[in-house]
């Protein structure tokens, strides 16, 4: 049994066989808690998000596509989401951008990076790392930890309209970036 594909286990997670869903589990429980744990820093909260990763991969088993990635990448970033979310909806304060730097070492500088580290988001994080770091603070704040420009000014202690043009300005390097074609590719 474990030396099944992990699609394999998948479908058998999704198919309600016992066996394969406690291989399937068994073998990805240590890397799933993993990136819970690395992004919310909370043991408890990151045995909830393992078994909610868990049950969120059964019941959309059917949605994972190979050609995506792999069934670990898959399921890492189910966890990776489900951890991102659970910061965000138990922070009742903004992030002090002195903690910022801390935290982006968390969430993108981990041994789970390698497992959530799919071409996507590799891409993502190289043009992310290449914006100025007022720029970068900005779109991380407004796009990951969800504050308004309003809090991104307050925080950074920064005119609002300088913080809008901030994340306007990084979102619109980052589309560019991200939608020029990678070397090795080719038009056909």
């Amino acid at each position: 049994m474990g030396r099944l594909p992990d699609e394999a286990l998948l479908s058998g997670l999704a198919g309600g066989d016992p066996e394969l869903a406690v291989t399937f589990v068994r073998r990805f429980q240590h890397t799933v808690f993993g990136v819970a744990i690395a992004v919310t820093g909370d043991p408890q909260l990151a045995e909830d998000i393992a078994q909610q990763t868990f049950e969120r991969a059964w019941r959309h088993a059917q949605m994972y596509d190979a050609r995506r990635g792999s069934v670990k990448t898959w399921l890492t970033a189910i966890a990776h989401n489900l951890a991102i979310d659970a910061v965000r909806s138990r922070r009742l304060e903004p992030v002090a951008p002195e903690d910022l730097e801390a935290i982006l070492d968390v969430v993108s500088d981990t041994p789970e990076q390698h497992a959530l580290a799919d071409e996507a988001s590799a891409r993502l994080r190289a043009a992310v790392a290449q914006l100025p770091p007022e720029q970068g603070r900005a779109l991380v704040m407004a796009g990951i930890y969800g504050m308004t420009a309003q809090q991104v000014a307050d925080s950074e202690k920064i005119p609002l309209g300088t913080a809008k043009t901030r994340i306007r300005t990084a979102m619109g390097k980052l589309r560019t970036t991200l939608a020029s074609p990678k070397r090795g590719d080719h038009v056909q």
